[in-house]
C-alpha cells in the first residue's frame, strides 16, 4: 500500500538550488514585469485601506501625548523591514498569473491551508522581531544622545535634530544602524518569501538561499536596494498616498527578481 508523502519527504535542499548572476537589464525587466502585474490586477485600494489606518494610529498616538516623536521616522522607515511580509499575497498573485491560474485576493492567500504556511509564518515572525529590534536600537541611540526625556513637541524635536551636535550624531548613527538592518532584512527575505511559495523548502533553506543570492550578486542587489529606497521615498510624498501604488509594484517586482535570481 502506498504511503502518503510528508513535507519532509518532498522538500528541496539548498544544494539542489542554483543561483544565477543578474545584471541591470534583469532589474529593469523585474520592475517592468511587476508593473504589468499591477496593471493586470490593481491593488492600490487594498493598500490604501492598510496604510491610512496605520498612519492615523501613529498620528493619534503622537497627538495624545505618547511622546513618540523621536520614533516617528524609525517607525515609518522600518516598515520596509516588514515589506516582504505584507507582500506575500502579491508574490502569490504574480506566481498564479505566471502559471495562468485564477488571480484573486482570496486565491492569493490559499497557501495558509498548505504545508508552506508554517515556514512562511516562522519567517514572518523573524522579520517582525527584526522590526522591533530596529525600534529598540533607534530608541537607545536617541536616549544615549539626548537623555531619557522624549521631545515635547515637533518644533522641539526639529530643533534638537537640526541645530545640535547630538542631532547630527543622531542622523549619522541612525542612518548607519538603519542601513545595517535594511541589508540584513533584504539578505534573509528577498528570495526566501517567494521561494517558500514556489518550492517545497524549509524556512532555513529559503533563508540560506536568499543570503547566497544576495552575496553572489552584491552590486546588483545594492542597486536594487537603492531603487527600492528611492521609490519608497517618492511614494511617501503627499501623505503616503504614493505608497499605495509603489508598494504593490515593488511586491510584484520582487517575485520576478526572484525568478531571475533562482534557477527554476
Amino acid at each position: 500500500m502506498a504511503t502518503e508523502k510528508t513535507f519532509k519527504d518532498v522538500q528541496v535542499t539548498s544544494s539542489e538550488i542554483e543561483i544565477r548572476k543578474i545584471g541591470l537589464k534583469d532589474l529593469w525587466q523585474a520592475l517592468k514585469e511587476g508593473f504589468d502585474d499591477f496593471n493586470a490586477k490593481p491593488s492600490h485600494v487594498v493598500f490604501l485601506c492598510v496604510i491610512y489606518p496605520l498612519f492615523a494610529l501613529l498620528l493619534t498616538l503622537i497627538l495624545t501625548g505618547q511622546n513618540l516623536l523621536h520614533l516617528v521616522f524609525p517607525m515609518v522607515a522600518g516598515l520596509t523591514l516588514l515589506g516582504p511580509v505584507v507582500s506575500i499575497g502579491l508574490f502569490e498573485m504574480s506566481r498564479r498569473r505566471e502559471l495562468g491560474l485564477d488571480v484573486t485576493w482570496s486565491s492569493s492567500f490559499g497557501f495558509v491551508h498548505s504545508s508552506t504556511f508554517a515556514p512562511i509564518l516562522a519567517l514572518s515572525v523573524v522579520m517582525m522581531l527584526l522590526y522591533v529590534a530596529w525600534l529598540y536600537m533607534a530608541q537607545l541611540i536617541y536616549f544615549g544622545l539626548f537623555g531619557a526625556v522624549p521631545p515635547v513637541s515637533i518644533s522641539d524635536f526639529a530643533t534638537q535634530v537640526l541645530t545640535t551636535r547630538q542631532g547630527g550624531a543622531l542622523i549619522f548613527y541612525g542612518t548607519l544602524v538603519g542601513f545595517l538592518f535594511a541589508v540584513a532584512a533584504m539578505a534573509i527575505s528577498v528570495v526566501a518569501f517567494p521561494m517558500l511559495l514556489d518550492k517545497q523548502v524549509s524556512a532555513m533553506t529559503a533563508v540560506r538561499t536568499s543570503i547566497k543570492a544576495v552575496t553572489s550578486n552584491l552590486l546588483m542587489m545594492a542597486i536594487w536596494g537603492l531603487i527600492v529606497a528611492v521609490l519608497l521615498a517618492a511614494g511617501s510624498i503627499l501623505f503616503l498616498i504614493g505608497l499605495a501604488v509603489v508598494l504593490p509594484i515593488l511586491g510584484h517586482s520582487t517575485w520576478h527578481l526572484y525568478r531571475k535570481l533562482v534557477e527554476p
